[in-house]
């Protein structure tokens, strides 16, 4: 369904597709919510809404979709916080909130995204901060920081991030520290 650009809401029928596995709603401009009914989806493993710049928030029931294992809201400008419970999405492994200009913070409890090993904020630009909790991911590998022009700092003990392979701080030009005592992070393999 990607690119029905004058698509603004979709029908709750949706739930009785009961064994979609990837819905994809990429460039869907004019979308402005999400059903309730789609938790229904209990199969669904992917979710893309990249570029549904109309989009302003998810709806708290996503957090029965249980088997979700990647969220894309890249390039979701109008999206300015997401429900707390997203947190309850366990099995989810890779979240791209890539260019969600108006989000200025993770209120989520980011410690119950168990199998989460993606994170991507580049270009976030209204982000000042991060949460504490971000250091319980214990399988993250890639946190994309890039273009978060507003981060200020970063948590505290990211070196309990020991499967952090991959860190990008490109173009964070408000960062007024680093990783405190680089050698603790010898796990890294990249760092932008």
């Amino acid at each position: 369904m990607s690119g029905c650009t004058s698509l603004t809401s979709l029908p709750n029928e949706m739930a009785n597709l009961s064994s979609l596995r990837s819905l994809h709603l990429n460039w869907c401009t004019s979308l402005l919510s999400l059903p309730n009914d789609l938790r229904k989806i209990s199969s669904l493993k992917e979710l893309y809404l990249v570029d549904c710049s109309s989009l302003k928030s998810l709806p708290n029931e996503l957090k029965n979709l249980s088997s979700l294992e990647r969220l894309d809201l890249s390039h979701c400008s109008s999206l300015t916080s997401l429900p707390n419970e997203l947190e309850n999405l366990s099995s989810l492994k890779i979240l791209n909130l890539s260019h969600c200009s108006s989000l200025s913070s993770l209120s989520i409890e980011l410690r119950n995204l168990s199998s989460l090993a993606v994170l991507c904020l580049w270009g976030c630009s209204s982000l000042t901060s991060l949460p504490n909790e971000l250091i319980n991911l214990s399988f993250l590998t890639s946190l994309n920081l890039s273009g978060c022009s507003s981060l200020i700092s970063l948590p505290n003990n990211m070196t309990k991030l020991s499967s952090l392979k991959i860190l990008n701080l490109s173009y964070c030009s408000s960062l007024t520290s680093f990783l405190n005592n680089t050698a603790n992070f010898s796990f890294l393999k990249v760092l932008y």
